[in-house]
């Protein structure tokens, strides 16, 4: 599978890592200066090439978007939503306003009634976008070590076939997952960014991720 991994930040390039580890990717890291990337794709090896943000669009099958919040609009727009037509876009973001913390609690420029990948979906509606990778940092993303075995990633999309290539993804990187259903719940998955951070802003422990417990049947 060719994945476009858009986004030239610490996120992205755990991401982008993660997938060189397994032969079944080959991977474009995109940036708005993909010659700040050579230097990575020099060293990634024969599966790793980088690109704009419209190139990896263009080239990928599945594209993972993991840039700041307040610019993930425009970028959508410069991948080009005619480069997204029913491709899987797994939405990494957060609506995180650039205003400090209140109180250890981030200030998101979204409210519970509208989620961020909601309106990313209007900007490319012929994309299938799936949140997913939002609610966990970075350290923790690609194979989570963690003594209470593998941590819950939620996520959630409109369209069935999205979420199982997610699914596969996460499945690579060790992950188990919770699927919420439909795009509105990402109004519910979005905020779990809000709660994750208030331990890292309080105490600096930011090596934690999230799972769900059920009774043994």
């Amino acid at each position: 599978m060719r994945v476009g991994v858009v986004g030239s930040g610490q996120v992205g390039r755990v991401l982008a890592d993660g997938l060189l580890q397994h032969d079944d990717y080959e991977v474009m890291w995109a940036s708005r200066d993909p010659a700040k990337l050579e230097q990575w794709r020099a060293a990634a090896g024969e599966h790793a090439s980088v690109g704009t943000f419209e190139e990896a669009a263009r080239w990928a099958h599945l594209v993972i978007l993991c840039v700041k919040g307040t610019a993930a609009e425009d970028v959508v727009r410069m991948c080009g939503p005619e480069n997204l037509v029913e491709k899987t876009v797994i939405d990494a973001t957060n609506p995180i306003a650039d205003d400090p913390p209140d109180g250890a609690v981030l200030k998101f420029f979204t409210t519970l009634d509208e989620s961020l990948m909601e309106r990313l979906q209007r900007v490319a509606p012929d994309a299938n976008f799936v949140k997913c990778f939002s609610s966990v940092g970075n350290s923790l993303m690609v194979h989570p070590d963690l003594p209470g075995g593998p941590p819950t990633m939620f996520m959630c999309g409109d369209d069935a076939w999205a979420k199982e290539e997610t699914q596969e993804i996460l499945r690579d990187f060790g992950w188990e997952w919770e699927d919420l259903g439909g795009a509105a719940a990402a109004r519910a998955i979005e905020p779990l960014c809000i709660l994750w951070c208030i331990p890292g802003f309080l105490h600096g422990d930011w090596a934690r991720a999230y799972k769900v417990l059920r009774p043994r049947s």
